[in-house]
């Protein structure tokens, strides 16, 4: 038995996988494991020997790149000097210290303190409950309720989940909760009624935002949970005068926003959080991710002064913050954090995440946009997506049960290049690391193209026309 084999086979009897059909991974159907060994840069080797490039980055998360010594350095040398202590208490750590002010300078809105988690999930479960524990201390316990979007992504907990608008999140889970809605996806391309241009259609989900809360009524509502641009629910940028007309509907019915900077913070979209690049001033800002470039678990929810300081006074009256993980601030997590965010600044890669992203959606629609199979092509920054359909004039999917953009997906595999076939449509998104240069773009883009051909090619053979 080979060394590759017999890791598999051990994957198979013991691992329970993240969104894997558990049958057809049981059965062989699926084929073994992919095992990942090494990676450097922008690639990724298994234990074949075969190369990728990868093209989502992980998870959205790789932002510096693989191979970072100096982030690995950094884990080695906090790990021998102290690899744990708690937080609880006022328990500290020179890193925790340093991070926690760095981030309450630097995130978007008036911030003033950090609470840490492992996850986006749990930063977002996290959220949920300051929003309840705040209305609380100011008498309104009537004011608990969350809206979130239809095809918002927030996590896969119990109440992330339900905060996150897609049903095979909530399908057999008993998910969504009571209290938590949704509202309707900021998407042009599929929302818009004829002719309605992109600053009408935003106009028009703030108002059903707006008759939402009235319906509820307002003094039941506490907060609103949003993506700067939807991420798992199919990398969609906001439409032209969207963010000004949610948030205006917020401020008039004293409405928290909740800032779910998981995927854009840290540079992503080309601006320091995603926040910043579409004027939103949240209340609350979640984030992971590229806050350790994934090379230690940690998330961080981060509050504003004007929540924080309703949670100080109320301190007398209900004595101590009875919330928190056994590995909040995590020492090792707090190094990591540290060293990635000193790379993120000493390399510029907010300014090169524009630069780059800016050649990254122009390859796309040179390369893609006028492919007759090619609904539409979107994206900002180092986020992009091709959503492809059956019939662009007359905008009708694939039948779901073709499975175009997987099958473009696997072909781009095929090719050695990760790229995510996406729920919700026929999507093919991208999330490459930040450090991505441009000619590695175009190797991205050429493999796109072939794989796009492939599959176009069979369509045409199963008596397809486009």
């Amino acid at each position: 038995m080979t060394f590759s084999s017999s890791i598999a086979e051990l994957d198979r009897a013991s691992v329970l996988h993240p969104f894997t059909n558990l049958k057809d991974f049981a059965n062989g159907t699926l084929g073994d494991p992919t095992i990942i060994e090494t990676a450097q840069g922008v690639k990724i080797k298994d234990s074949t020997g075969r190369e990728y490039i990868d093209g989502f980055g992980g998870l959205y998360c790789v932002n510096v790149g693989y191979g970072r010594t100096e982030v690995a350095d950094a884990i080695t040398r906090q790990a021998n000097k102290l690899a744990y202590y708690h937080s609880y208490a006022a328990h500290t750590t020179e890193e925790l210290a340093r991070l926690s002010s760095r981030l309450v300078k630097m995130a978007p809105g008036n911030m003033s303190k950090v609470f840490y988690g492992l996850s986006g999930s749990d930063a977002n479960e996290t959220q949920a409950k300051l929003v309840w524990y705040y209305n609380n201390l100011l008498g309104r316990p009537r004011k608990k309720k969350i809206i979130s979007r239809e095809r918002g992504y927030h996590g896969c907990t119990v109440v992330s989940g339900s905060m996150t608008g897609m049903s095979f999140y909530h399908d057999h889970m008993d998910l969504p909760l009571p209290g938590i809605l949704h509202t309707g996806v900021p998407h042009h391309y599929w929302g818009a009624v004829p002719d309605e241009t992109e600053e009408a259609f935003s106009l028009r989900r703030a108002q059903e935002l707006e008759t939402l809360i009235l319906a509820e009524d307002p003094d039941t509502v506490a907060a609103f949970i949003a993506e700067p641009v939807l991420g798992t629910g199919g990398i969609t940028p906001p439409p032209k005068g969207y963010w000004p007309a949610i948030q205006a509907v917020l401020r008039k019915y004293d409405i928290l926003l909740i800032a779910d900077e998981v995927i854009c913070g840290f540079g992503r979209i080309g601006t320091p959080f995603g926040c910043d690049m579409y004027g939103i001033v949240p209340d609350l800002v979640t984030v992971a991710k590229g806050l350790t470039s994934a090379y230690f678990p940690l998330s961080a929810s981060i509050v504003s002064e004007k929540i924080y300081a309703v949670m100080e006074d109320g301190a007398e009256r209900v004595g101590a913050f009875s919330h928190g993980y056994t590995y909040s601030g995590h020492p090792i997590g707090a190094a990591t954090a540290n060293a990635v965010l000193d790379i993120v600044e000493r390399e510029n890669l907010v300014e090169k995440a524009a630069s780059t992203g800016a050649y990254l959606q122009a390859r796309m629609h040179e390369r893609f946009a006028h492919l007759p199979i090619v609904g539409e092509v979107r994206g900002v920054g180092m986020l992009a997506a091709i959503e492809f359909v059956a019939d662009r004039d007359k905008k009708l999917r694939f039948d779901p049960a073709m499975k175009v953009g997987a099958r473009i997906s696997k072909a781009a595999r095929d090719r050695q290049l990760i790229a995510r076939a996406m729920p919700h449509g026929d999507i093919l998104g991208f999330a490459p690391p930040l450090i991505m240069t441009e000619s590695e773009v175009d190797e991205m883009m050429e493999i796109t193209a072939a794989a796009i051909k492939q599959v176009t090619d069979e369509l045409v053979r199963d008596g397809l026309r486009f």
